[in-house]
């Protein structure tokens, strides 16, 4: 067989493996990325922020715990700051709600893809945007050191139907 023939066939293969994984794209990146190992923490996670009990999220941490929404650009330190940061998501947010996609594991960090979503109060329609979380564990993968979230709040702000310059009402 020539040079030619088998570059022929090493292509035509390629592009039959590539168009057959095609539609099984998204499952295969997101099976790739999550990992098996990730400690019970994340679950308990989302189900603290799932919830009605502030105090369940705030549980979670270590007693020095940080928490940083950075859309917001707020941080809470301790599990006392942290539940009434959760008191407060309760009270803007109708259904708060995260779905765990992916976790990896690295470490003592994990790194959590979800769906953050609700319905802010008095807003026309409700939220679902993308999240990135990262979870620093202590050394026992048993609380939270610290909670770093990112998403997107101009995109909150848009699927609700809200301007771009929307501030919550005061506590």
């Amino acid at each position: 067989m020539t040079t030619r023939a088998l570059r022929a066939i090493t292509v035509l293969t390629a592009t039959a493996v590539l168009g057959a994984t095609a539609s099984t794209a998204p499952t295969a990146y997101a099976a790739q990325h999550t990992d098996r190992r990730a400690p019970g923490i994340v679950g308990a996670w989302a189900r603290a922020w799932n919830g009605t009990d502030p105090q369940a999220l705030g549980a979670l941490f270590t007693a020095d715990g940080v928490y940083t929404d950075e859309a917001v650009a707020a941080t809470f330190r301790g599990r006392k700051e942290i539940a009434g940061w959760k008191a407060r998501a309760d009270t803007l947010i109708d259904n708060v709600h995260v779905t765990v996609r992916t976790t990896r594991l690295d470490g003592d960090r994990v790194t959590v893809r979800a769906v953050y979503s609700g319905h802010l109060k008095g807003a026309p329609k409700p939220f679902a945007v993308p999240m990135t979380t990262v979870l620093d564990l202590d050394r026992n993968h048993c609380r939270i050191s610290s909670d770093k979230d990112h998403y997107s709040l101009a995109t909150v702000l848009a699927q609700s139907g809200l301007p771009a310059d929307w501030t919550p009402p005061a506590a």
